[in-house]
């Protein structure tokens, strides 16, 4: 079965992480399908809205470890870059509904959705920096844009996690809800229901002061993120990791 499925829910596109068995955590060929999925929702005028959620008990355990340390994202063109350039160039409502860990991507993805939703389980860490890496997405710019530097940092520096309620205080997610999938798919309908032209402009209009500064932010990132990829501190920061793992 495929780790990324696709359901339709009216006018709104589902897209569900399908790897429960190791928290949802993204291959190279998951992030291949994300992206070629919202680039063809994108153009597909029977599709209103986006929702990312997923099986199991977690949203995403962020990248596949065992598969990242074999194919380090380190060209421009990689899947990665390619699905963070459909995050940030997505021009229709993209919605995500959390439960359980959203680790690393799985958050800084978030800051690309219109609405998120997530449930009381959700709990959302970035550990970039334990890592011996730098975030990605955009992440050095719109998070420190929602939150305020400090907070940012605090949170980018530490690795340190936080739940649903610091999430909804700090504006990362709308609302938290039980069902937070059930509460997204409602979300999406009511915007699906309204005239599609003026959520696209108003979605436009919103990113535009952004989009710039945010896509060279993402390639600053890659640049330095590639480059700690290859470095002793990020060997020895993933041996560490894999061995408290027991992976």
């Amino acid at each position: 079965m495929s780790e990324i499925t696709t359901s339709n829910q009216g006018q709104t596109l589902v897209l569900r992480f399908n790897r429960p068995e190791k928290m949802n955590a993204i291959t190279r060929d998951m992030y291949a399908a994300l992206a070629q999925q919202l680039n063809q929702a994108a153009e597909d005028p029977a599709i209103r809205c986006v929702v990312l959620t997923s099986e199991g008990d977690h949203f995403t355990a962020g990248n596949d470890i065992r598969d990242f340390m074999a194919n380090p994202p380190t060209e421009k063109d990689s899947v990665v870059a390619k699905f963070l350039g459909s995050l940030l160039e997505f021009p229709k409502p993209l919605l995500a509904a959390v439960k359980g860990n959203a680790i690393g991507v799985g958050t800084t993805m978030l800051l690309h959705c219109d609405v998120v939703v997530a449930a009381p389980s959700a709990n959302f860490s970035m550990p970039f920096t334990s890592l011996g890496l730098v975030p990605e997405a955009g992440s050095t710019k719109l998070f420190p844009d929602l939150v305020g530097y400090q907070r940012a940092a605090k949170i980018f520096m530490t690795g340190e996690s936080f739940g649903a309620d610091e999430a909804l205080a700090m504006g990362l997610i709308a609302e938290i809800a039980s069902d937070a999938e059930k509460a997204a798919l409602a979300i999406a309908e009511k915007i699906a229901q309204q005239p599609p032209k003026a959520i696209l402009n108003t979605k436009a209009l919103m990113k535009a002061g952004s989009h710039d500064a945010v896509s060279a932010v993402m390639l600053a990132e890659f640049q330095l993120f590639a480059l700690a990829l290859q470095s002793e501190e990020a060997a020895e920061a993933f041996m560490k990791f894999m061995s408290t793992r027991g992976k």
